[in-house]
């Protein structure tokens, strides 16, 4: 790995990677706020659909995950289940895709009935889907690609072997290695048509977080609506299936052709939860 060597980032690349990072901040939070100013939403609601994301998505979903299919990244032994998922893909892609439809549907669902229960008026549902999906999207986007603008400053300062290789040669696996590359791949061709795809991806993912915790809420406040909970798993788990199944080399499409469909769905899910739950609910006294 000594001889590794890799290019470097054009000004041009660096500023728009420091602009998607500030946007995918920036941006969610403005929202937000302007939300709850405007409906005289209490702003809590926003943070706890964050700490929702940051708790079933990240501390709970991913470790167990990663245990369940990538032990050997884990550090830990490769078991009979790791075995057997990764020799069926398309097992594999619909398990990976029923990971966050069960773990993050399943987070709004204890959210409402336990530290939003007393929330019953119909702005908490969104209020919430706007903090899940914005905190998505300053975590995956914003923290991301301020980690990708150090890179690409330690790749023009010629260091990124020295600090981000060296330190793990006698660990690196074929799989890591690839990794890298991608990563440095991603930084040195960044260009302003992949800030607006990220961008975008986010919108349509901040869009589907909304309908979803819309559709969870409902089914919280209204008994005789239960089954939106399990449908809001099995749309979130088709989402990411999809996904999860191209990622496992059963099928492929074209980046455009899957933001087209991923657009679809997740608006087709923000304007059905919006319209059909939200709006035909009757506002009703704030309960804080």
């Amino acid at each position: 790995m000594e001889n590794m060597e890799f290019g470097t980032v054009s000004t041009s690349s660096m500023l728009l990677i420091l602009l998607t990072a500030i946007i995918a901040i920036a941006l969610p939070l403005i929202a937000a706020i302007i939300w709850c100013k405007k409906k005289h939403e209490p702003f809590t609601t926003v943070l706890i659909g964050a700490a929702t994301f940051m708790l079933f998505a990240i501390v709970l979903e991913k470790p167990l995950q990663n245990i369940l299919i990538f032990p050997v990244q884990m550090g830990l032994p490769e078991h009979a289940a790791s075995v057997f998922i990764n020799a069926r893909p398309v097992l594999w892609g619909i398990i990976v895709g029923l990971f966050p439809g069960v773990f993050e549907e399943t987070g709004r669902l204890v959210a409402f009935k336990t530290i939003l229960r007393k929330r019953t008026q119909r702005e908490t549902g969104l209020t919430h889907g706007i903090g899940h999906g914005g905190f998505e999207a300053m975590f995956i986007l914003g923290i991301t690609y301020i980690e990708y603008f150090v890179f690409a400053v330690m790749l023009n300062q010629g260091t990124f072997v020295e600090l981000m290789v060296e330190p793990i040669k006698d660990t690196l696996t074929p799989d890591v290695v690839n990794q890298i590359t991608g990563i440095v791949e991603q930084v040195t061709t960044f260009s302003a048509a992949t800030m607006g795809i990220s961008l975008f991806d986010r919108l349509f993912a901040v869009a589907f977080h909304t309908g979803a915790s819309i559709m969870v809420f409902y089914s919280v406040k209204d008994k005789k609506k239960w089954w939106l909970y399990p449908l809001a798993i099995i749309i979130h788990t088709a989402i990411d299936g999809f996904l999860g199944l191209q990622l496992a080399g059963v099928f492929e499409l074209p980046d455009l052709a899957n933001e087209l469909i991923f657009a679809v769905a997740a608006f087709a899910v923000f304007f059905a939860a919006f319209f059909l739950l939200y709006k035909k609910d009757t506002p009703k006294e704030r309960v804080n």
